[in-house]
């Protein structure tokens, strides 16, 4: 029998739901198929659900409580899998986001939010009109647990275009700043992220109306997420795809390289006393 998939309960929500259910159910001394047989669903189904090639519904997180006599356990792990304190419209994304070989960034206003800090982030959440501080840790707390795919042991390849305002730009005080671009520098050393900055002297105005991601599969552009107010958009049409991605490839032609990129990090980092 092959050796069970390693899982890091840390890397999604649906990765914590998949290692919270193999590992009860070895603990309670049952194989796969005797657990399908109480949720009365396949054993392939438990194999999917364990491996993450499926997502868990509701009824199945339901039917676990009951067979692990479980006061919502197992509802509680099924509704982080749904990002229900994310706003609702970035929702489809997150979860596309999560399946992704390779994820292409550009923001022209703020650090990305996969390399975001706590406090960065915060600072973001708190100016939204009528939230509450609940909400605003909850969506922290998403954020955080998002960058969980950077320790993936198969990541997805990230580029990240950023504008140089974006790191002129407060977003608290300036320690908050030294460390949000500290954290720049540190993500930058993964071996599968770069990062590179559109210098002010590019004198480029083609992504300057808003912020988009394009999510890859398999070397194809397959779903793009365009930031805007008073919410985001995820596409999912061919035509609009090729014209972001072309607009990708004209700003990355106005970036500096990354090596260059980083050293203007550390100085405007330097400059945040």
């Amino acid at each position: 029998m092959p050796n069970p998939i390693q899982i890091n309960p840390d890397e999604s929500p649906q990765a914590r739901f998949a290692y919270e259910l193999r590992e009860r159910r070895l603990q309670s001394g049952w194989t796969q198929l005797k657990l399908a047989r109480m949720l009365t669903v396949s054993v392939s189904t438990v194999g999917m659900l364990e491996t993450l090639r499926r997502r868990p519904d509701r009824r199945f997180a339901d039917a676990c409580d009951k067979a692990f006599k479980l006061d919502g356990v197992f509802r509680e792990l099924w509704k982080e899998t749904r990002w229900e304190s994310a706003p609702e419209h970035f929702r489809n994304f997150m979860e596309l986001e999560t399946q992704a070989s390779a994820l292409q960034i550009w923001d022209p206003l703020l650090v990305p939010g996969l390399f975001q800090t706590e406090s960065y982030a915060r600072r973001i959440f708190e100016d939204e009109p009528g939230i509450t501080p609940e909400l605003v840790e909850q969506r922290v707390a998403n954020r955080m647990q998002r960058q969980g795919i950077l320790a993936r042991e198969k990541a997805p390849i990230i580029w990240s275009l950023i504008d140089e305002g974006v790191l002129h730009r407060p977003m608290g005080e300036a320690d908050t700043m030294r460390e949000q671009l500290g954290r720049l520098l540190d993500v930058a050393g993964h071996p599968r992220v770069t990062i590179q900055v559109v210098p002010y002297a590019a004198w480029s105005a083609v992504g300057l109306q808003a912020s988009f991601t394009i999510a890859e599969l398999r070397g194809a552009p397959y779903s793009v997420y365009v930031e805007s107010a008073p919410r985001g958009l995820t596409v999912g049409d061919r035509e609009t795809i090729t014209a972001l991605v072309g607009r990708y490839d004209a700003l990355r032609a106005a970036a500096f390289p990354q090596n260059l990129s980083l050293g203007i990090i550390k100085e405007v980092m330097a400059q945040w006393t």
